[in-house]
């Protein structure tokens, strides 16, 4: 059968559409140029216009990830009609829930197989780096309203992104089923993650039976 070129303007979105449908099912390694062109019934050429070669399909799916991951996770975090401690809390468990909802894409996002395309694109050095620019800006909030112990700032959320990353890790790739037990776990780490931040002052006013709920969401 002759494939039928499409001219339009979407083909590219389409062809993308298509990669990240794949993946919400499929393992990144099991996607080829060539499922894009027989889901559209188009010729390779038609792809190569787009994409010249898996590796720039990837880095694409990289960059439009990233689009899609801050805007779940970094919403929460800039949301600054809410208080800093449930803004912190909302954007972690949004976090969990962009990991188990999206599992193939998160590891393509954060995982060690396309690390060379990934650190050609995004670096957490970048202000604007998705998701870990909102939380930092976030810290420093924290830091300036003397809610946080003042330090320095890129460490300590490092601390916090690599305790988010852990669990949902943990999670997504079924170590000891702990999923079942994820809500809970992500309540002690939540704590633990705010205990080791927070200013001293603050620490001891929680500990008092008046400010015991000064470090617990109010949602």
């Amino acid at each position: 059968m002759i494939k039928n070129e499409y001219h339009h303007g979407n083909l590219k979105d389409d062809f993308l559409t298509i990669a990240f449908d794949f993946i919400a099912k499929e393992d990144i390694e099991k996607l080829t140029l060539k499922i894009l062109s027989d889901a559209t019934g188009t010729s390779r050429s038609a792809i190569y216009r787009h994409f010249n070669s898996k590796d720039q399909l990837i880095e694409t799916m990289i960059q439009k990830g990233f689009e899609h991951f801050d805007d779940f996770v970094s919403l929460a975090l800039k949301d600054k009609n809410k208080p800093l401690i449930d803004r912190f809390y909302l954007s972690g468990k949004a976090y969990l829930e962009f990991a188990k909802q999206n599992s193939n894409l998160y590891r393509l996002l954060f995982g060690n197989k396309y690390a060379n395309i990934r650190e050609e694109i995004i670096s957490i050095k970048d202000v604007d780096c998705s998701g870990f620019g909102a939380l930092k800006a976030a810290v420093e909030e924290g830091q300036a309203s003397g809610i946080l112990k003042k330090e320095d700032s890129f460490y300590r959320t490092i601390l916090l992104w690599s305790s988010l990353h852990g669990l949902s890790s943990l999670i997504i790739d079924g170590f000891m089923d702990i999923e079942k037990i994820s809500d809970e776990l992500y309540e002690k780490m939540f704590q633990d993650m705010l205990s080791s931040a927070v200013a001293s002052k603050v620490k001891f006013l929680s500990s008092m039976p008046f400010g015991e709920t000064l470090l617990k969401p109010k949602i």
